[in-house]
């Protein structure tokens, strides 16, 4: 297996137009600061002096995420005011760690004999988002204060957990060590984090001594049931479940283990041919925030939590490094513009955790009169910050180095696998990327001057499928798609551009009909964009709309909401006006406007009934 594909990082993809240089503009305007204002009144920084009452056992992974975060931002332009908050929070960091390395704001202000003693407590969660963001702000700004706080800390994991053996579990509850350890490794070239990164994985799903949640009987919930070679079906918390598979990708690529990359494949698939929703949303169900089973995709009580989506679109990237394929890419744009940015408000300071397909409003407000025997279900409108707020960070630090899904290389090969408007300096040279996707179907590539001869890898979204033309100079390029790339090989010269053009008409996708819940429905999509109807354009009922795919669909811009919303002629009932509950009488149809918004833009207009499978006209 080849190890020579490399991701491109962010720090070399300058984003100079259109919808990520926008949402990117948007987190470091409003964003950035708007998390830490609400983490500063729930007292999350305060928490750093040890003197809250009740820190939270992850509150570090909040305060971590946001410094990574803060310094993807801070990578091309330096803020004095920024860099000040992060470095007060790096002295209190330094102040606060104890002699022998361990720092966790929970266990040293209110338990601190009771360190490594559970397995659910999420201390190496906390010290691995504290690693991510330790090795951004140093990458950032040259500052390794918070680097030597993690690379003690780390030594003394190693020491506890893999040489000694002695604290009360072997792995973590929580993954997410294992990705910083990896990064480190990356940053340090120092064997040693790589090292302990391979023994967490490898031990994962043997030791007696991990014992999680009592949530479905087995070690399911935490990925560690069996060992993780051996594991084929997406099991337990999404979110961890995620993160593991994220690190495996890492470990498999790293030492072309065949049995660890074949894991991932098979989990990969078992995620998006049975229990993805079409939003590329996991996780179906609150019971341990969890898979279930395939195709158990209920839409009005989706979990479908941001942090899992925005972990599935990380490991599609990791999946395309150890073999570039075109569902890698496809999946991880899914993910990205549905399932995760639903997560986060268009005026970027409010907050899914959850991102239901389907919005009922009674049906909440009915809910929500029960105390003791009511039903989880989602909320209709974001938040500012939950008491568990992992994913507005995490929202903020993806969307911050979000350059680093466009291109990946290898030896001779320059792979496009997202697109975004951008100057990405390549191994091949400075490569100029522009384009108006999603919203538009245009990819143009300026190619570098003198360039040596190499291949640029263009990927073709499986929604475009043949519909799409290439073109080098204005004339047609004639490349048969392998895995999902078109290959174009040349000696590159000065003024070279190459252009993609995909068909960006909406079509209808069906479910299979074993997601019982979607049978007789469709949901819309033009490029990679799912849409939705809401009660606020199309009236009350928006479950009984039905749509065609004889029927036209016009893109139309709408200001106020800054993006497409789609307009077609559809159809409702007419129901009678004796308004019975039923009916033996077959009600007629009637025409009707329809307009659709994209999906990870519901609920920024108010309260709203909102579904994205609709009835499907026949």
């Amino acid at each position: 297996m080849s190890k020579n594909t490399e991701m491109l990082s962010h720090e070399k993809v300058r984003l100079t137009e259109g919808f990520w240089k926008e949402k990117r503009e948007l987190t470091r305007d409003v964003t950035l600061m708007s998390i830490y204002d609400r983490f500063t009144e729930t007292g999350r920084f305060a928490s750093l002096d040890f003197n809250h009452p009740d820190p939270h056992i992850f509150w570090d992974s909040d305060i971590a995420k946001w410094i990574e975060g803060a310094a993807y931002l801070l990578e091309d332009k330096r803020d004095e005011r920024i860099e000040k908050l992060v470095d007060e929070a790096v002295e209190k960091i330094k102040l606060h760690q104890r002699p022998d390395g361990y720092f966790n704001i929970h266990f040293d202000t209110k338990e601190p004999a009771a360190r490594f003693s559970r397995y659910t407590d999420h201390e190496l969660y906390d010290l691995g988002h504290l690693t991510e963001a330790a090795v951004a702000y140093k990458r950032a700004t040259g500052k390794r204060d918070l680097l030597d706080v993690c690379i003690r800390y780390i030594d003394l994991v190693d020491r506890v957990f893999r040489v000694e053996h002695s604290a009360a579990f072997d792995t973590p509850g929580h993954e997410e060590i294992e990705l910083a350890l990896y990064k480190m490794y990356r940053e340090t070239g120092e064997e040693k984090y790589l090292t302990l990164m391979r023994y967490f994985i490898d031990t994962r799903g043997t030791s007696d001594k991990d014992k999680t949640y009592d949530v479905f009987g087995t070690n399911r919930y935490s990925q560690a049931h069996i060992p993780v070679r051996e594991q084929t079906t997406a099991e337990g918390h999404s979110v961890r479940a995620m993160y593991l598979y994220c690190a495996m990708a890492d470990l498999a690529r790293e030492d072309g283990d065949e049995a660890l990359r074949k894991a991932c494949e098979t989990l990969f698939e078992n995620v998006v041919t049975r229990r993805m929703y079409v939003t590329g949303g996991i996780g179906s169900s609150h019971v341990g925030e969890a898979f279930t089973f395939d195709y158990d995709l209920m839409n009005r009580t989706a979990y479908a939590e941001t942090c899992a989506a925005l972990g599935l679109a990380l490991f599609a990237r990791r999946m395309w490094l150890i073999e570039p394929k075109g569902i890698y890419a496809d999946i991880a744009e899914l993910a990205l513009y549905n399932g995760s940015l639903s997560g986060i408000s268009l005026s970027g300071d409010s907050f899914f955790y959850e991102n239901p397909l389907e919005i009922h409003t009674q049906v909440i407000k009915h809910n929500g009169l029960y105390t003791k025997a009511r039903d989880s279900m989602p909320i209709a409108q974001r938040v500012k910050v939950f008491s568990c707020s992992c994913c507005p960070p995490n929202l903020l630090r993806v969307i911050a180095s979000i350059g680093d899904f466009a291109f990946s290389e290898g030896s001779d090969t320059l792979y496009s696998n997202l697109f975004m408007g951008c100057e990405a300096d390549t191994s091949f040279g400075r490569i100029t990327e522009k384009t108006g996707y999603p919203y538009d179907g245009s990819v143009e590539y300026a190619m570098p001057d003198g360039a040596e001869s190499f291949t640029l890898a263009v990927h073709i979204p499986a929604w475009a499928g043949s519909d799409y033309t290439l073109t080098l100079n204005g004339r047609l390029y004639e490349a048969v798609p392998r895995d999902g790339y078109v290959y174009i090989t040349r000696a590159w010269e000065k003024d070279d551009i190459l252009r993609l053009e995909m068909n960006m008409e909406a079509r209808l996708v069906e479910a299979n009909p074993a997601v019982h819940e979607d049978c007789g429905r469709v949901a819309v999509m033009r490029g990679p964009i799912v849409y939705c109807a809401e009660e606020v354009d199309n009236g009350r009922f928006v479950k009984d709309i039905a749509v065609s795919g004889e029927r036209p669909f016009t893109a139309e811009w709408n200001d106020a909401m800054n993006l497409p919303v789609l307009r077609t002629t559809g159809s409702r009932r007419v129901w009678p006006d004796s308004n019975p509950l039923y009916s033996a009488s077959r009600s007629r149809r009637r025409e009707c406007g329809v307009t659709l918004i994209p999906y990870a833009a519901f609920a920024n207009r108010g309260e709203s009934d909102m579904a994205v499978w609709l009835l499907e006209e026949r």
